[in-house]
This record gives structure tokens, sequence and C-alpha cells, in this order.
């Protein structure tokens, strides 16, 4: 190890020694505990220790702390599960316990120096990592998608603030660049002499989702805390230097971080050989495997057959006309076919149902399987007439039923048809 870096034969103070063993414990358990597949060719292995959590939480949830919940749900879209909440307890209390311990049987260490470098070192790698693959699928747009066509029609008021968020991330693709651009930089923390960089931006990016997390009611507040956290934990030891440079306006140095040296050659040459080649076969798959999945989801990915909104024209139902009465909750409004496989009926009062579709282009002739209460099954016949027009007729269950469609224009949604106006006389604000 070297001699001539930061401060190694330096004695640490007793606060900084059990704030170090303390963290030592509490961010690596998390990094292993809370697997979100940020190191890309280990999420299998980091998935391991799951097989045995899923079990030992439940116990410690319900014997030790007497806290009851739905034992069949673990992290899933929501990162902010009771399961999570517990093992994040879990996890403190072990660091705390063993830290105590640790104290206690190694009190007489001077100093952590290769440990701490090590421990940033990990730190350092998943905060990038973890960066890094939120920032690519930003860029790529495929965390947040365009407004869909059932967002276009929902009533501003009945969207949650998730919802509303995601509406908002999703509309500009030019925001979602700039996000995304800010939390690849991230890449800065993977090389020594630009740690204290990347850590201030990555700080920047966390924070920007930690309060969106929070003011927007998003389920994953733990996972961006952390993240905050661990931005704040590599700059802790520069926080003195940076406040007197910033603050004081004195002339200030940053102190070069610790690291090992190799006494050999070839020793140097195959860990920075491997780590260079892990970064570049990291980013290189996260970045194949999101392409990839463009062609499949989002903007890119191809639209279903008779994609769009349709407003219905006229309705009948056992040869008979069903007039638009607003009360009525069996003549349709409305019908939205926004993803392959599936539609959306509106009535007249405003109530939906939601179908599951089966084309067949050949006849053209539709299935439509209810998935709602409703059991019936509505084989019909589909004619497409110029741009717009959509009649299908048919059959639910023995009854016939013929319906008109006008299908709608998107670009008539203000959100849509607004633009970007470099000159604005006056705010357009609806």
């Amino acid at each position: 190890m070297s001699e001539n870096a930061l401060q190694t034969n330096t004695t640490w103070n007793i606060y900084k020694k059990i704030a170090f063993r303390f963290f030592f414990l509490l961010l690596p358990l998390f990094i292993i505990l809370n697997n979100n597949g940020s190191f890309t060719f280990f999420s299998g292995i980091l998935q391991l220790p799951s097989l045995v959590l899923h079990h030992l939480i439940p116990w410690f949830s319900e014997h030790i702390i007497h806290y009851n919940y739905d034992h069949t749900i673990t992290t899933n879209g929501s990162g902010d599960t009771s399961y999570d909440w517990v093992l994040l307890l879990f996890i403190f209390l072990i660091s705390v316990i063993g830290c105590i311990i640790w104290s206690v049987l190694d009190r007489n260490r001077k100093s952590y120096n290769a440990a701490y470098y090590w421990l940033v070192v990990l730190v350092r790698f998943y905060l990038a990592f973890t960066l890094i693959l939120y920032g690519l699928i930003k860029v790529i747009k495929l965390q947040f998608p365009d407004p869909s066509l059932n967002r276009l029609l929902q009533p501003f008021g009945d969207a949650s603030p998730m919802g509303l968020a995601w509406t908002f991330l999703g509309f500009s693709k030019g925001y979602n660049i700039f996000m995304g651009l800010v939390e690849v930089s991230a890449v800065l923390l993977l090389f020594r002499r630009t740690v204290v960089i990347g850590a201030f931006l990555s700080l920047a990016a966390t924070a920007h989702v930690m309060s969106m997390n929070y003011f927007f009611d998003v389920p994953v507040k733990l996972l961006s805390t952390a993240l905050v956290v661990m931005s704040l934990f590599i700059l802790a030891p520069h926080f003195l230097t940076l406040y007197r440079f910033f603050i004081k306006y004195e002339n200030q140095q940053l102190s070069k971080m610790y690291r090992p040296t190799f006494k050999k050659r070839w020793l140097y040459i195959s860990a920075y050989g491997l780590k260079y080649l892990y970064i570049t076969a990291s980013i290189g798959t996260l970045l194949y495997t999101f392409i990839q999945q463009t062609k499949i989801y989002g903007s890119e990915a191809p639209k279903p057959f008779l994609y769009g909104i349709y407003d219905v024209e006229s309705m009948k139902f056992r040869g008979k006309t069903v007039a638009p009465l607003t009360s009525d909750s069996t003549r349709w409004k409305q019908m939205v076919i926004s993803y392959a496989g599936y539609a959306r009926v509106k009535t007249m009062n405003d109530s939906t149902y939601n179908f599951s579709t089966v084309f067949n282009t050949k006849k053209k002739e539709v299935v439509f399987n209810s998935q709602d209460k409703e059991s019936a099954q509505y084989i019909l016949n589909y004619n497409l007439t110029g741009k717009d027009k959509l009649i299908i007729s048919g059959l639910k269950g023995k009854d016939s039923i013929s319906v008109s469609f006008k299908k709608k224009d998107l670009k008539n949604f203000r959100l849509i048809n607004r633009g970007f106006h470099w000159v604005s006389e006056y705010p357009y604000n609806r």
C-alpha cells in the first residue's frame, strides 16, 4: 500500500472510527440486500440473499418488532413496501450492533485507511452504475413514455400524483435527455481524478429524483434517499475544504485519495484492465438492451392494429338505435385501442369496460372478451371506411350489435399540438 497518499499514518479520532465502522456495515449491506440490477453481470448472484430474506424478514417483523403485513408482498414496482421498510430497519440494527461489537474488540486500531478506500470504491461503483442505468433509460426514453391515449382522455383531477409526474416527465423527450445526461455523468465517479465532480453531479441528480419521489408520492423513496446519502458519503472528507473555498474564499486544495499500489506491473495492468473491461461491458450491455427494448416498448414500438381513440357516432342493439343519454351505462360513448390485445370502452355515464381483443385481419373479424364483471363475448366484423370511419357489427352473446365510430385526430389535443415557441407575447397557460 502507498504511504504517501491521504493521511495514511494519521490516527483517527474515536468519532471518525465509530462512524466508519457503522457505515462500513450499513452501506455494503444495503447494496447487497437491496439488489436493483446495477451490477450488470452479478445480478443473479445478488438475488440469492433474497431467498433467505423473504423468510427471515417476515419472521423478524412478526416476532421481533411485532409488525404485521402481507408477507406475500416484497419489492416490486414499489421499493417502499412494508418488506423494504422492515429490511431497512433490520440492516440498521445489524449495523448498530455490529458497530458496537467491532468498537469493543478493535478499540486500539489507529485508522482504517485501506478499508475506507475499498468501501468508497464499492459505493462509487454502485452509485455510478445505478445512475448510469437510470440515466440511459431516460436518454433512450423508456422510463417515462409519451402520454398514452387513456392518459390523454383522463380528467386532469383524476390523475394520481405519480401519474401526473409520469405524464409531465414523459411529455418532453428533450427533458428526458437532459435528466438522463446528468445522471449518466455519474460515470465520473468511476475514475479517481474525477470522483469529486462526479459526486457533485450525482448529488444534484439524486436530490432531484428524491424530491420528485417525495413530493409526487413515487414509491422509490428509500432507494433515492440512499443514493443521496451515498453521494454525501463520498463528499464527506472534503466538506471542510469545500466550505473554506466556496464560503470563506480561502485558497484550498483537495486531498488526494488513498489508493493501493502494486509491487508488480502485471498486477497493475490486470487490475485496471479488468476495471475498464467491466465498465465498458456493463455500459455497452445496458445500452444494447435498452435499444432493443425500444423496439418493444416506448414511442418507437409498433402501434397495435386500429390504434387510436374512436368516438361513437351511433349504436344499435337488437336492431334498435340506442339514444345517447348521459345516464345510460350500456350505450357506448368511446373506444380506445392503446395496446395490442386490449381495448377500453367508455359508456355514456363515463363507466369504463376493459376487453381483451383478438383480430383476424384476413376475415376482418374481432373477438372482444370482457375482463370486467360482465362476462359477455362479442364476435364482430369490422369495416374501415376512409381514414377515420370504423363500423363494427355482430353479436354480443345472442344479441345483435352495431356501432359506428369516427376516429379522433390526436393533433386536436392541445398537449400535442402546442409545440415549442421562442417568442410568446403572453403566457399560454391552459
